[in-house]
């Protein structure tokens, strides 16, 4: 077979340049126009969010929400290891630092191994989690929904309420999860805790081409986090600034092509995972999503105890796959963090490989893909 594979690439078949078209012929181009507005309010309705700015990127969506809920460098910020490291930098930007915790087996941070770390390793004083090492206020919590899992919101809302964090959800890889049982029955990932941000990086279920969304339930903050995003401009026709504010903004043509793959986002949903049961059902061993979602089907995550090898010869067949990322307290810059009990995420950071998963992959590309994990793995 002669056809490259890739691992996920856009899926850009529908009304993207038509809008992008009309945008162009309106002369809006920039970071103003109608349809990064329509956007805007087309992810609040389809998120059931009350509020929706959109961004730059998720990373900055990130950065803007830990300003906007006040986390600064006398803060500690509890975030997963297993993630990729855009998830925590903005930390770091706010200059506060972060503490890094376990995965579970959904590869989302462990709400057993949080509630322990805050039963063991803090004191609770005046409202506030404060840890026993390094006396500062822990006042947030960074929780992933990895690879379009969503991470046991349940357990980490009760945590969060009872020691007074905040919570900023990283939905980036997870538009269009939602629950469907339990307390949070009809929740979208993302808008749960304080904040939620989503991403439409060009390997995302749905993009455009790069650029984010923070959804949110506050009124306040939304109006904070886009006032920030804005270069936080207090008067705009004599450029009166009272804070440090940043280009944040998303561009009206990345908007319209937002919108045009926000129409398919369910069509895409549903062949990612009509994909993810034809690997299933030819013996490729996925990791399962929680069972009380349902999720995006967004990545698929494949076990094996020979990654390298694996990785090495299905490019050698042009099928590109990818390891989990690297433990981010395992990374120079943040290698004297502090940890918490890390076990499970060197489990699967040794044996996980995602592979092929793009929306418009084929019945026989996956075939093919399985075919080959076969003849590897048996060889």
């Amino acid at each position: 077979m002669e056809k490259f594979i890739p691992l996920s690439v856009p899926n850009i078949k529908g009304n993207e340049l038509k809008y992008v078209e009309k945008a162009l012929k309106e002369e809006w181009v920039s970071t103003a126009g109608s349809f990064i507005v329509d956007f805007e309010n087309n992810i609040k309705d389809y998120t059931k969010s009350n509020f929706a700015i959109a961004c730059q990127s998720g990373t900055a969506g990130i950065h803007l929400a830990l300003i906007a809920l006040g986390i600064n460098s006398e803060n500690e910020v509890i975030v997963p290891t297993l993630t990729f490291i855009a998830a925590v930098n903005p930390v770091k930007y706010v200059n506060a630092e972060p503490i890094f915790l376990d995965c579970d087996d959904s590869l989302c941070l462990d709400a057993k191994k949080l509630q322990q770390f805050c039963e063991e390793e803090c004191n609770f004083v005046d409202n506030k989690l404060i840890n026993k090492k390094t006396n500062k206020h822990i006042k947030a919590i960074i929780v992933v929904h990895i690879f379009g899992n969503m991470a046991n919101m349940e357990d980490i809302m009760d945590i969060a309420n009872k020691y007074n964090l905040k919570v900023i959800e990283d939905a980036t890889e997870s538009l269009g999860t939602f629950y469907t049982q339990g307390k949070y029955k009809d929740k979208f990932a993302g808008t749960i805790g304080d904040v939620g941000i989503y991403s439409f990086n060009g390997n995302k279920i749905i993009t455009t081409g790069g650029g984010g969304m923070v959804v949110c339930s506050d009124e306040k903050i939304a109006k904070k986090i886009k006032y920030l995003s804005t270069q936080a401009k207090d008067d705009e026709v004599y450029f009166v600034h009272n804070e440090i504010g940043y280009n944040y903004r998303m561009t009206n043509l990345q908007a319209a092509v937002g919108i045009a793959q926000l129409e398919r986002l369910e069509e895409f949903i549903k062949t990612k995972e009509q994909n993810y049961n034809l690997y299933i059902k030819n013996d490729i061993n996925l990791l399962s999503f929680n069972k009380n979602c349902r999720p995006n089907y967004w990545f698929y995550s494949y076990l094996t105890d020979e990654r390298d090898i694996l990785i090495k010869k299905l490019q050698e067949n042009k099928i590109q796959t990818r390891p989990i990322w690297k433990l981010i307290h395992t990374l120079k810059p943040y290698k004297n963090s502090q940890t918490y009990k890390i076990e499970k995420a060197n489990y699967y950071y040794d044996k996980v490989v995602n592979i092929p998963c793009s929306s418009n992959l084929s019945y026989d590309d996956v075939l093919y893909v399985c075919k080959t994990i076969k003849e590897i793995e048996n060889s």
